[in-house]
């Protein structure tokens, strides 16, 4: 039995230049679970280091919707569950509970 041992043109670091992913990802929370529902809060990350967002450093949401996320390219990965208030609490003041979070993979290497 012979083993076939690839020679350095066929390797695929010679045949191609590796490509750099990285991740962004948005965070909406929602005023309902309805993906249609308007923005009341966000978080951003950008793990291609191009940016560096922070917490309040906008007045205006990145989308209006969730909706207007997908279109413009972001990938939803979860949606929050829907967990109902126990009696008596539904007006309560609480964390936000429609969190939605969105994800795009940048290639580094592409053109900005």
């Amino acid at each position: 039995m012979t083993v076939d041992t690839p020679t350095p043109a066929t390797t695929a670091t010679s045949a191609t230049p590796a490509t750099t992913l990285r991740q962004q990802v948005l965070v909406l929370y929602l005023s309902t679970s309805a993906l249609d529902s308007w923005v009341v809060g966000w978080s951003r990350y950008d793990g291609t280091g191009r940016t560096t967002p922070t917490a309040g450093d906008s007045d205006e949401p990145p989308y209006e919707t969730g909706l207007a996320a997908l279109l413009d390219g972001w990938r939803l990965i979860q949606a929050s569950q829907l967990i109902p208030s126990a009696p008596g609490s539904e007006y309560d003041v609480s964390f936000l509970k429609h969190e939605f979070l969105f994800e795009k993979i940048v290639d580094l290497g592409a053109q900005a």
